[in-house]
């Protein structure tokens, strides 16, 4: 079905193609300019530019069964290589403005629970087998058939979720929310600051680039999120140079005050040679075993689950977010996006530094006015550059790129308003699926418990026939998945 172009202003007179790349991207079919896909393609960078640092902190950080690890430098660069050749490669063919990186969660699991069991060229083996299992699934329609049986109002559900996802992401990362410390002796699991307080400079930073960004927002100034990007660094900067915070932990030591993870201060040598030594350092065979095929084929499951419906959700809200789905809640080249997403996730494996999914923050681009694959080619080439340029990679702070992540929260949530929430056999599933998502810090875990909330609710109701016959298997395995804890203890 024709997926109708999204009304930006455009007149429609103008929507016609200018040339032959106009007409393969489809920009001006899709209400779109060169300026706002540029645009849209730096804000979608500057909100998800930090796994180039926090990808080889998480990774750089475990050991593996034989108590190697792997070098952090070879990690950054080999984690911009790939997020920048993916992300380019899902502009070209999927044409969607959907970038791609390492996965977090995705990676958490490799380095402390894959890992520990193998090596490491096992443990990325694992991941490379995993991206082969979901680009067969793609090729032979079955995932694409599994997204298509998803209840539009589930998909709506799905996007809204992921919207508060951002949000919760975006005040943590920030600092503006924070876990409270167990011998704080309360059952409170988070609260605002520290003690309650807004009593640091970065949070001081955040708050002042969430007015102004909130601001431009309102007034529809062109390029809000982007200028509030920029402005909070700028801002960030200024303050460092002035009051000289410094990052969140001094030689080991907490400082609750200082930045989280990049300290905003240009750097003396802003290029630097990269290091791409892990490139081909994986091995498929090996951990079977070493581990034992049943441990395997869980770890496989999981990866396997993760990145099916991580992904799913992911390119239905970038999506609604642009006005690019259809009557039935479906982007455009689904199959090619989908495709282009598990060569990504057997390409993370292959370049040792986890499976590579799409990213949520391209919200932040599309919400930029990004609507093709054109943002997709900025945001891939920032990537490469960073290759050489990550020193000046880490200058924009979580406070300011977590800006970004707080207004496309709410542009997403704003979607609530579509769901029939008097309809309680549509409403009950969708509102498990929004707050599941935020509360567990999982994309995965709100899918899962609405969609099996919702076939229980149909088969309660007498109402079998509504129910796509694929999400009796995915509702299945979801079982599967939630349960793996108790199903390894049984077999293990």
């Amino acid at each position: 079905m024709a997926v109708a172009p999204p009304d930006n202003g455009t007149p429609p007179d103008s929507r016609q193609p200018r040339n032959g790349f106009d007409r393969y991207f489809e920009i001006s079919a899709r209400g779109s300019t060169l300026t706002r896909e540029v645009r849209g393609g730096l804000a979608t960078f500057f909100t998800m530019a930090y796994i180039v640092v926090l990808n080889p902190l998480i990774l750089g950080s475990a050991v593996d069964g034989d108590g190697n690890t792997l070098p952090i430098p070879a990690i950054a660069a080999a984690t911009a290589l790939v997020a920048g050749l993916m992300t380019i490669l899902m502009g070209v063919v999927g044409r969607f403005p959907l970038a791609v990186a390492a996965g977090l969660g995705v990676n958490a699991l490799v380095a402390y629970e894959i890992a520990p069991e193998m090596t490491w060229a096992d443990a990325m083996g694992l991941v490379v087998i995993e991206g082969v299992i979901i680009a067969v699934l793609v090729l032979t329609g079955l995932r694409t058939a599994v997204f298509r049986s998803v209840p539009t109002q589930m998909k709506t559900a799905i996007g809204v979720g992921i919207g508060l996802f951002l949000t919760i992401i975006g005040l943590v990362d920030a600092g503006l929310v924070r876990r409270i410390p167990d011998e704080a002796n309360t059952t409170v699991p988070v609260g605002l600051g520290i003690g309650g307080k807004l009593v640091s400079w970065p949070m001081l930073v955040f708050v002042v680039g969430l007015l102004v960004t909130l601001v431009l927002v309102v007034r529809r100034v062109k390029g809000a999120i982007l200028v509030g990007i920029l402005a909070s660094t700028a801002l960030a900067m200024l303050v460092e140079a002035v009051g000289d915070i410094g990052p969140s932990f001094v030689d080991g030591v907490p400082n609750p005050k200082g930045w989280s993870l990049n300290v905003p201060t240009l750097p003396s040598n802003p290029f630097d040679v990269p290091d791409l030594s892990l490139l081909g350092q994986f091995n498929v065979l090996d951990s079977w075993g070493r581990a034992g095929w049943l441990v395997v084929l869980m770890f496989i499951f999981t990866l396997l689950i993760t990145d099916f419906f991580d992904t799913m959700g992911t390119m239905v809200a970038v999506g609604q977010e642009g006005g690019m789905l259809d009557e039935q809640g479906t982007p455009p080249r689904t199959r090619e996006i989908l495709l282009v997403d598990s060569i990504a996730a057997a390409s993370g494996g292959a370049a040792s530094v986890s499976s590579n999914t799409s990213y949520i923050e391209s919200a932040a681009g599309v919400a930029e006015g990004a609507r093709t694959g054109v943002a997709n080619l900025v945001t891939g080439v920032l990537f490469l550059l960073a290759m050489f340029l990550a020193p000046l990679v880490v200058v924009v702070p979580f406070e300011a790129a977590s800006v970004a992540l707080v207004v496309v929260g709410f542009l997403m949530m704003t979607a609530v308003r579509t769901i029939d929430w008097s309809d309680y056999e549509i409403a009950i599933p969708a509102f498990l699926t929004i707050v599941l998502m935020p509360f567990t810090y999982s994309i995965s875990n709100g899918i899962g418990a609405g969609l099996i909330v919702y076939v229980v609710i149909k088969l309660a109701k007498g109402k079998s026939r509504e129910i796509h016959p694929l999400l009796y298997a995915v509702a299945a395995l979801f079982v599967v998945y939630f349960l793996r804890g108790p199903i390894e203890t049984l077999l293990f």
